[in-house]
């Protein structure tokens, strides 16, 4: 039986992004990672080292149906395709669910469900992105 789905989409293979408004700035960039138990504020930089935590608001929806936390982020000076990684803390203080299958984010506002969604091209950018980043830091370090 042939796929319905055209062969270079692989659900649930893609990392959630998303492009919440941090500090009054929309981040076109921010990855979703239940994994982590951080909230990663990324700038450009060649170190991965932690060098304050800061609080801002983070705002999901529209002006018609939204939700604001203030979440604590660690800031890093590290070179990544990421704005921001969102983390385990950001799904507990929104109560959000993923659904990485469809690349959504639910989560309640005051007037429904607020939902969050990913485009599969823009999603699939951002891991190849990722993908050459890593290949290019990983071929130019010299290994002992």
């Amino acid at each position: 039986m042939p796929s319905r789905l055209n062969a270079s989409i692989r659900l649930g293979c893609y990392p959630l992004i998303i492009d919440p408004i941090v500090c009054k700035k929309r981040l076109t960039k921010v990855l979703m990672d239940e994994g982590s138990g951080l909230n990663i504020l990324v700038i450009l930089g060649a170190q991965a080292y932690p060098l304050e935590y800061i609080d801002l608001p983070v705002t999901f929806g529209s002006r018609a149906n939204f939700h604001s936390e203030v979440l604590t982020f660690e800031v890093v000076d590290f070179l990544g395709s990421y704005h921001a990684i969102l983390g385990r803390p950001c799904y507990a203080r929104f109560v959000a669910i993923p659904n990485y299958t469809y690349l959504k984010l639910k989560m309640l506002g005051p007037n429904n469900v607020i939902i969050v969604s990913s485009a599969f091209s823009h999603t699939f950018e951002c891991d190849h992105e990722h993908y050459e980043l890593a290949t290019t830091i990983v071929n130019s370090s010299k290994l002992l």
